[in-house]
């Protein structure tokens, strides 16, 4: 690698190229189980030149180079497999731009959504997607991320008006334009968004942002059995009231909540609910979605508008994974992520927790369940071959599940190499057409390799 890292120094600063061991195993690893791999290097650019020169230099010497930006991808997305060069993007970080009357923002990819947000908030803005962990916008776009807000907003790639993308050659494109809508050739944002690094690098995102609700109202919802708690969430979509979000929590992660929030919460099968808009109009809304909760016997139905019990009921159910991690200190968390359509949402839920009944190890559903989003959480000592190996065989009966009902493999987390194995099942013969995209583009298999698509 020194002849890599003499090209890297001819425009790069000595402190921006790391080859320090802890640097690199801060960068071999993301939140999840996978196995970890170490970069040779990690280097930190500052700009689009930057960037640019990076991936000449990696052009030249075919080095493999991995994109990072906190670290929190949940299927290995930012584990350099094959060693080479990883691109940190925390230095990145400036909101370029706030264009309120357009309702857009320009960042660099290393802003996270909440340092966006508290930007936004001085303009009355705020940026949807939430998937929960402080993540890096250009890390979000790269795998298409969403979460609790996407049943009203939608997903990350519902945001995307234009991004700037270093190409493998290192050469520079934009793929749109500042319009809301444009019908001019191919749709280049679709294609980039949730490419995870393997066609070309984001340095600048242009995002739609909304203002922020005049009111809010926060709901929690217990019920009497998982399938009625299930149905209740289709119910409320077919009666077209406008939820901004709704979430599903069984009773194995409501104790775990309980245990790290400092909570009460009733250990039964429960709802977390938000509703976005006008005083008068939501309390029309609430009225309306409790009528339906108690068609379904909804035993307990409590409602807020306060905005620290607001944030503290979302705060305890974004912090439920690390409800897990802090109880099973010395295990590693297996987070399954599939989505289906919302008729077999109730069936694909009940069908995953009695498959994890079954494995006597500890776990719990929880989901995005307004768009048929859900996920098993579970707990597994890596140094127990067995329970590994029961654990990958759960995750692979639940995503052949979703997949037989029309459903996909990750609704949220993307490909990685945890989703991998199930592309051409999902695919079948949509999966050469990436493949040649991917030839097209990284023709030297440079860009973030082992990820989503294996080519020559």
């Amino acid at each position: 690698m020194e002849n890599v890292i003499q090209a890297l120094k001819e425009k790069l600063a000595e402190e921006q190229i790391s080859t320090n061991q802890t640097i690199k195993e801060l960068h071999s690893k993301d939140e999840t189980y996978h196995q970890t791999s170490l970069p040779d290097l990690v280097v930190f650019p500052k700009s689009t030149e930057d960037v640019s020169h990076i991936m000449k230099v990696a052009q030249r010497f075919k080095t493999p180079v991995t994109p990072f930006g906190v670290g929190s991808s949940l299927e290995g997305h930012v584990i350099p497999y094959q060693n080479g060069i990883t691109v940190d993007f925390s230095l990145m970080n400036k909101v370029l731009e706030i264009k309120e009357g357009d309702l857009l923002v320009k960042v660099q990819p290393g802003v996270t959504r909440e340092q966006l947000n508290k930007e936004l908030k001085k303009y009355g803005l705020f940026f949807s997607v939430d998937p929960g962990a402080n993540a890096t916008l250009g890390g979000m776009a790269a795998t298409n991320a969403s979460g609790t807000t996407t049943v009203k907003y939608g997903v990350m790639r519902d945001q995307v008006r234009d991004m700037e993308v270093v190409l493998a050659d290192g050469s520079v494109i934009h793929t749109g334009n500042l319009a809301a809508k444009s019908a001019s050739g191919y749709h280049l944002n679709g294609l980039f968004v949730g490419s995870e690094g393997t066609l070309g690098y984001f340095t600048e995102l242009t995002l739609q942002v909304y203002g922020i609700p005049e009111h809010i109202v926060a709901a929690r919802a217990t019920f009497t059995s998982l399938t009625n708690a299930i149905q209740a969430v289709t119910s409320i979509l077919h009666a077209g009231i406008p939820i901004a979000r709704v979430e599903f929590v069984d009773e194995a992660s409501i104790m775990q909540l309980n245990k790290f929030s400092g909570t009460n919460y009733p250990v039964k099968p429960t709802l977390f609910l938000e509703f976005h808009g006008n005083e008068a109009g939501l309390q029309a809304d609430v009225a309306f979605t409790k009528e339906i909760m108690e068609d379904h016997e909804c035993d307990n139905f409590t409602s807020e508008s306060d905005n620290a019990a607001r944030n503290h009921l979302w705060e305890a159910r974004h912090n439920l994974a690390y409800a897990y991690i802090h109880d099973y200190v010395g295990k590693k968390m297996m987070l399954t992520d599939v989505a289906v359509p919302i008729s077999e949402l109730a069936n694909s839920v009940i069908y995953a927790r009695g498959e994890l009944d079954k494995l006597n190890i500890p776990g719990g559903l929880l989901g995005h369940v307004g768009d048929g989003n859900f996920h098993s959480l579970i707990m597994i000592d890596m140094n127990n071959e067995e329970e590994l190996k029961k654990a990958k065989q759960f995750n692979e009966k639940v995503v052949r599940y979703a997949l037989a009902r029309g459903g996909t493999c990750t609704g949220e987390h993307g490909v990685g190499v945890g989703k991998k194995p199930y592309q051409r099942e999902e695919h079948g013969a949509a999966l050469d057409v990436m493949i040649q995209i991917k030839k097209a583009l990284d023709p030297n298999n440079i860009l973030n390799p082992t990820k989503i698509v294996d080519i020559d």
